[in-house]
């Protein structure tokens, strides 16, 4: 090995070494979801299947109580026009099938569906949940990160003793509050996102964190709501798949939305 090779050598060596000592913060973020209350509404060609499907189910069905009750009982008014029987009083004052169908048939006209859109939908109130019932919704908080006001998911710094997902269900207590039922889906995180801070804000004499790794924790709504005005949260708003972009920023969202679920 020659001198320049050994050069070479010793300075990737000390590149690498103090690559290997230079100083992240940790952080946990929670990817908090709403999962959808209603079903999507259907296109034309699931429209389509649907209806195939029922016509297939309804050839392959044994006749229900009612359908055999309905032909039994149109049998005996064909008999009872032809005089081949006789009936008692008390069983032609009963209400028949054909009476029961047509009580069913107008009560059903009669039914006016819920609508999909809410008033929450109307007023665009992006801080209720009652907004967007056939679609994911992912909760974002506003976030002071040095000089500016961010929006982001839940996240902050690890503290020591903790476990990353210990520091992720503590961040979302203190950002959203105690009255948040949720369910996070195991231990492990499923993504991570690291950035480096501004030279501006980074100290050239101690040897601090040059920027931060976050790590991203899925979890589920359950039940409750973020109270915002008990903490010191400024704001919060809950966005489907299609409004995240506008707020977050293009590399931010490029990184959550490898584990975020397609809903197209």
């Amino acid at each position: 090995m020659n001198l320049a090779q050994r050069s070479i050598r010793l300075c990737l060596y000390s590149t690498s070494a103090q690559v290997s000592r230079t100083k992240w913060d940790l952080m946990s973020a929670v990817c908090l979801e709403r999962k959808p209350v209603l079903s999507g509404e259907l296109n034309e060609i699931e429209r389509k299947f649907s209806r195939m499907l029922a016509d297939i189910e309804l050839e392959n069905s044994h006749k229900s109580d009612h359908e055999v009750r309905y032909e039994t009982e149109t049998l005996q008014a064909e008999l009872l026009k032809s005089k081949s029987l006789d009936l008692d009083i008390e069983q032609t004052l009963q209400q028949t099938a054909q009476d029961f169908e047509d009580a069913a048939v107008d009560e059903y006209n009669k039914f006016v569906f819920e609508s999909r859109i809410t008033e929450a939908d109307k007023a665009n109130d992006l801080q209720n949940l009652e907004r967007k019932l056939d679609r994911h919704l992912l909760l974002l908080v506003q976030q002071k990160q040095w000089d500016q006001k961010i929006w982001a998911l839940p996240q902050g710094l690890q503290k020591d003793g903790e476990t990353m997902l210990q520091t992720a269900e503590r961040v979302l207590r203190e950002k959203c509050g105690d009255d948040l039922t949720v369910q996070f889906y195991g231990n492990a995180p499923c993504g991570v996102y690291k950035y480096k801070y501004p030279k501006m804000f980074v100290s050239r004499e101690e040897e601090g964190p040059v920027g931060a790794k976050v790590f991203f924790f899925k979890a589920q709504y359950i039940a409750g709501y973020v109270d915002h005005n008990k903490l010191k949260l400024q704001e919060f708003k809950w966005l489907g798949r299609e409004e995240l972009m506008s707020s977050l920023s293009q590399e931010y969202y490029r990184n959550i939305s490898q584990f975020l679920i397609d809903e197209e």
